[in-house]
């Protein structure tokens, strides 16, 4: 938790940042209602974490921001996101592309924060760099309770966050990994960037 002193020299967030956080989306967002809905319940979480950590005002400010604004492309065409893609995402699959872009356009508009623009960017993928507030952000949007399969399982994982982040973390993307391989198909090298991270950080 930040001192006093810390907090009060932390520098101010960007006004697009701050607004999220009050749940004001950019001008630029496409979400449809039931989207919002889930987005609500990612944000919801991710307060109750932040709280239920002790994490400091402006941090928690962070967080919010971050939950309102992973999925603020989601209902945008692909088409309108590839321009605002950082790289080419030639292997990625138009249903990914909403976090990069996003990233991309909070990034063109002066947001320097470089850990919540990951955090937007891989939230569906998970990356190697992801801190907490990445983390936080990627267990949020795969535990909201809006989501139906295995809900006991969920659940479960839900009352053990915060305190557990990073076993938690780890659960779902074992979960995820698992799920790609029975089906086949080919997983990412962020994910699997991210899935080494994991293990290296939780080893003795």
């Amino acid at each position: 938790m930040a001192s006093a002193r810390e907090a009060a020299e932390a520098p101010a967030p960007h006004p697009i940042v701050e607004a999220a956080a009050r749940g004001i989306l950019p001008a630029w967002a496409e979400v449809t209602l039931e989207r919002r809905g889930h987005i609500v319940r990612v944000v919801t979480l991710l307060n109750a974490w932040a709280r239920a950590a002790g994490v400091a005002l402006a941090e928690r400010t962070r967080w919010l921001a971050a939950g309102w604004l992973h999925d603020a492309l989601r209902d945008a065409p692909a088409d309108r996101l590839r321009p605002w893609l950082p790289e080419p995402r030639t292997d990625w699959p138009p249903q990914l592309l909403h976090g990069p872009a996003a990233a991309g356009r909070l990034g063109a508009e002066g947001v320097r924060d470089e850990e919540l623009l990951t955090a937007v960017a891989y939230h569906t993928l998970g990356h190697e760099g992801f801190g907490t507030l990445g983390k936080a952000l990627y267990a949020a949007d795969f535990l909201e309770p809006g989501r139906r399969f295995r809900s006991r399982w969920r659940a479960e994982l839900r009352r053990r966050m915060p305190a557990e982040i990073e076993r938690v973390t780890e659960e779902i993307l074992a979960a995820r990994l698992v799920n790609l391989i029975e089906r086949r198909s080919t997983i990412h090298r962020e994910t699997l960037a991210f899935w080494n991270a994991m293990v290296r950080h939780g080893r003795p």
